[in-house]
Parts: structure tokens; sequence; C-alpha cells
């Protein structure tokens, strides 16, 4: 599933006249380069939220066509559900898949999505791809990079389920915005009480205590957020790194 429904209010002006997805990169736009990225890893079926100038992005999907892909819509033009809600309000799409790759639309990244998936543990509810690298909120792990926490570094928030005590030794790392979960957590929503619209990573941290939610720490994993205005005119010369793989 590629998160494309958001507002885009950080590439304003941009977003005042097409959705975030359709921002091109290199004259390609930001949904092309992950389908084709996700198509690369394997996946050949892929639905994709919208909202906002949800009609434009809705006709430009219809025109795509990578071989053996088929690309689904999950329709939120009556209400912007936010992440974790995204994912409920898309259950008829992917109940039944198993497990399912969630993708936000403004990451571009190297990851090996296959090496993704293998390193998903058994019992794992969600993985999340993670990284070492310098933001303003990270999450906590615990020595098994089972999901222990979330911290603001500017702030000092912590928000947890465990005492604050127990997160003193915990690894922090910084989210990409690519998971791998579990179809299982659409049981776990109604058993929760969360309703149509809240947050992913709010989800993860009021469950972590009672399921395994993981971190995944990808090998030279490198990301651009081209959510940001000063990030994509550096976009060109991300896609172009030999780094980068499908």
């Amino acid at each position: 599933m590629i998160f494309a429904a958001g507002l885009g209010t950080r590439l304003k002006p941009l977003t005042d006249r097409m959705p975030k997805a359709l921002v091109p990169v290199n004259g390609k736009p930001i949904v092309r380069i992950v389908l084709e990225k996700l198509a690369a890893g394997g996946y050949d079926d892929i639905v994709v939220n919208v909202h906002h100038f949800a009609d434009m992005l809705e006709e430009y999907l219809s025109t795509v066509h990578l071989p053996g892909v088929t690309v689904r819509i999950s329709d939120e033009r009556d209400l912007l559900r936010d992440t974790g809600g995204g994912i409920r309000h898309a259950a008829p799409l992917l109940k039944g898949s198993g497990r399912f790759l969630v993708h936000n639309v403004d990451i571009l990244s190297n990851i090996d999505l296959g090496c993704l998936e293998s390193g998903m543990p058994g019992d794992a509810v969600a993985a999340l791809a993670v990284s070492d690298r310098k933001s303003s909120r990270y999450l906590l792990f615990d020595d098994d990079m089972r999901l222990a926490g979330w911290t603001n570094a500017a702030t000092g928030e912590i928000r947890s389920p465990y005492p604050s005590q127990a997160l003193s030794h915990c690894r922090k790392y910084a989210f990409s915005g690519i998971h791998i979960l579990s179809d299982e957590v659409f049981d776990i929503f109604d058993r929760t009480g969360f309703g149509e619209r809240f947050s992913i990573i709010d989800f993860y941290l009021r469950i972590a205590a009672g399921y395994p939610v993981y971190g995944i720490v990808p090998d030279g994993l490198e990301l651009l957020d081209v959510g940001k205005p000063e990030a994509l005119s550096s976009a060109g010369d991300f896609l172009s790194g030999a780094a980068v793989r499908p």
C-alpha cells in the first residue's frame, strides 16, 4: 500500500494545484517512482489511497501500466484518515494477504524490499524499517529490536507502554516510512478500539507491550524525504546514485 492521500502541506504552493504524489522528480511523478520500485521488488498488487486532488491522482494511476502489476484505489475522499485509519479503511483490499508492505509516497530510498520482508520475525505484527540517522523523533527498541517507545529529541517527551526508567538503555532509530504488517492488525484494530482516523505509530505504541512490533535496520539504508521542498532539488542526484537498489 502506498500512502498518497495526504495534503502535502510542506510542498505548498506545488500542492495547491496537484496531489503530492504527482509532484515531479526528474520529470516523473513521485508515485510512479515508488510504484516502479515496488514492482521491481516483486510486489504485483498495489493499493494507493487518495484524498487530496483524488480525481487527478486516480486519473493518472489509470494510465500507469507496469507489466504484471495491478494498481487499486482506496478512496478516502470523504475523510482523510491518517496513516492507521488509512490502512484500516483499505481492509477490503488488504485482508487475506497474510503480510503487506506500506510505503509513504514521499520516501525515496535504496532499500532492498526483499531483504526487509525476509527479515521480518515470524511472530511480528509489524516490522518497521529504521535507520541510525539524525532526526527530531526516534522510535525506541530493546535489545531484541522490539518496539518499546517513542521520543522527541527536542522536547524530551517520551511515549511508551513501559515505565520510563525501563527505556534508559533502549536503542534509538529513526523511522523510514516503510513497514511490513501482518493482516492480523485488522482484528487488533477492532480489539483495541481504534476508530476511523488514527496514526499507525500511535497504534504501534499502544499495542507494543502486548504484541510484537519490531524494527529492522537495513544495511546501508539511504533515504530522502521529498515531502520537503529543499529535498526536491537533490532528488534527481539521489535517484541516479550508484547505491540505489530495487
